[in-house]
């Protein structure tokens, strides 16, 4: 259950299911290798148009998203897919709302949302999620069910 990311590749995230999800900043170029089937891009603007299948979640940078559904719903479907998928977030930076992102995803896939956040910086950046508003949203985010 790889998703097809290589896992040293910068900015792949390994969950403790074994799904990998790759984070990064949109301002870097687009890392050689293969491109995502599915990305979610966490800007409060609209991002440019890819070739491949994605998201646009409104968040604002240092804010939170502005539909809390449709991006719990999001995140159900990048977790989901990250099993056989290539799944890629992204924002600005690569780091608050990306990582904020990954962290509901280690939610998703068993961490405790308390240790969510840690889990993400130590196995993706130390400096992921980077508001107390981002910490609590991790916090308070649940699994379905």
């Amino acid at each position: 259950m790889d998703g097809g990311w290589d896992a040293g590749a910068p900015g792949v995230l390994r969950l403790p299911s074994g799904r990998l999800v790759r984070g990064r900043a949109l301002r870097r170029p687009l890392p050689v290798g293969p491109v995502p089937e599915l990305g979610l891009y966490l800007l409060g603007h609209e991002p440019p148009a890819v070739a491949w299948e994605s998201r646009w979640l409104r968040w604002p940078d240092f804010r939170l998203p502005a539909d809390r559904a449709a991006t719990a719903a999001a995140l159900h479907e990048a977790w989901a897919r990250a099993g056989a998928e290539r799944v890629e977030i992204a924002c600005g930076g690569g780091r608050g709302r990306t990582g904020t992102a990954l962290a509901c995803l280690a939610v998703l896939d068993g961490v405790p949302a308390g240790e969510a956040v840690a889990y993400v910086r130590a196995h993706y950046a130390r400096s992921a999620v980077e508001t107390p508003w981002q910490r609590r949203f991790v916090a308070a985010f649940r699994a379905p069910g």
